[in-house]
């Protein structure tokens, strides 16, 4: 299922440069706000199948990488910038990428553009070399484009856009020049989406072949625009096994009652025994971290976390559920400086509880099917219609003006007889 996750290339932004970088997305986004904009979806719940035959949804596999926006724009010399921005709203200047707006003339390049998707490692294997990792940046969404806002247009178009104007001219430009792409950073492609119901696809066919890891599928509507934040539109379903959710871990160590023969009679923390682990969700700006549940370690686990010889306390830790309140270790989320937020965490209990599987999504997709096509043939109703209409009120105004001059042609002609008598 492809390579592990992969870290962010380039120089990290800091100071006045950040600040200012910050200010020209959001700018650019016409927001208020300076965070990260990028769209969060929600956990898959049983009530979404019935959301998926309502409206129109894509569906594409979820990657196991690390999700960035990308911004293509210009710097204080005007040349040509390419930047990274991760969920900590940290900037990462890449260096070495051109995004020609033709690639009869590569010249030019695209600026004020904002694309979203993210960074995964491919495992491509070479019939002489054996297998090798390839970086891939795979885009999703397109949010502005030379500065103008795409985000109210529906997904097909957001996505065309970019394709046509964007990966098209950086596609035949490296494939006329197949060399240069050994010294890119990484390589850009798309990800490909499937309409909702093409779920059994998805599962028996595309998943199967990635050349990277996968922990489940994207859902995400065609029609709605792109959100800012949580999107109720954008459905994450995974195996109800390996539903998870990021919180913050708290080391909490037994207290120590020193000797009666010791000055000091305060009590302190055992470092050398097996602490608590105690997890917190997000509450956000009031709230601030919300008790949650603790996490199960064991002395085996314990040995295994102090070998890393990293700082753990107050770390953001991916964990799933094992028992009633009671959560496993994943992995460190160090791309994350908060933990999921509680709205967050109770969408992933739902979707836990609910145990929606893959055989319920197959079972699913015809009555999706069936649903997008009955909307299509009305849509195709619809036009035949307003066409109809249209031609009749072609005609009509035709057959109009045709009897207009008529009279006007008699009218004249009695005019012109009396005047004659």
């Amino acid at each position: 299922m492809g390579g592990s996750t992969p870290g962010i290339p380039g120089q990290k932004i800091t100071g006045d440069d950040l600040w200012d970088l910050r200010n020209r997305v959001a700018q650019l986004l016409d927001r208020s706000s300076t965070s990260f904009p990028g769209a969060q979806p929600v956990s898959f719940a049983a009530r979404h199948k019935l959301e998926l035959q309502k409206h129109d949804y894509f569906v594409c596999e979820k990657s196991d990488g690390i999700r960035c926006l990308m911004f293509l724009t210009n710097d204080p010399n005007m040349q040509e910038a390419t930047f990274l921005i991760d969920r900590k709203n940290d900037y990462y200047l890449v260096p070495d990428l051109h995004f020609p707006k033709s690639a009869d003339n590569p010249e030019p390049f695209h600026t004020d553009t904002i694309l979203d998707g993210e960074l995964v490692n491919d495992t491509i294997v070479d019939p002489e070399l054996g297998p090798r990792t390839q970086l891939m940046y795979l885009v999703f969404d397109c949010l502005v484009l030379n500065g103008d806002r795409l985000m109210h247009q529906t997904l097909d178009k957001r996505i065309g856009h970019f394709t046509e104007f964007v990966y098209n001219p950086y596609k035949k430009l490296y494939d006329r020049f197949p060399g240069e792409r050994e010294h890119l950073p990484f390589l850009v492609d798309w990800k490909m989406m499937e309409r909702g119901y093409g779920i059994e696809k998805m599962f028996k066919e595309t998943l199967p072949k990635l050349p990277h890891g996968n922990d489940g599928l994207i859902f995400t509507c065609r029609t709605t625009p792109y959100q800012f934040g949580t999107d109720q539109h954008i459905l994450k379903w995974k195996p109800a096994e390996e539903n998870s959710v990021d919180f913050r871990m708290t080391l909490d160590f037994p207290m120590v009652e020193p000797d009666t023969d010791d000055e000091d009679q305060t009590p302190y923390p055992n470092y050398t025994a097996l602490p608590q682990v105690k997890l917190s969700v997000h509450g956000g700006d009031r709230d601030g971290d919300i008790p949650y549940g603790a996490m199960y370690l064991d002395n085996v686990r314990w040995e295994e976390l102090k070998a890393l010889k990293e700082p753990l306390n107050d770390r953001i830790v991916e964990c799933h559920l094992i028992e009633s309140n009671t959560w496993s270790f994943l992995r460190f989320r160090d791309d994350k400086k908060e933990a999921n937020h509680i709205s967050t965490v109770e969408s992933v209990m739902e979707s836990i509880m609910d145990k929606v599987s893959e055989e319920d999504l197959i079972e699913a997709s015809k009555g999706i099917r069936d649903e997008w096509k009955k909307r299509e043939r009305e849509t195709e109703a619809q036009k035949a219609a307003m066409a109809r209409a249209a031609t009749n009120g072609h005609a009509g105004q035709s057959r109009n003006t045709n009897i207009g001059a008529k009279r006007k042609f008699e009218g004249d002609d009695t005019v012109n007889g009396v005047d004659g008598v």
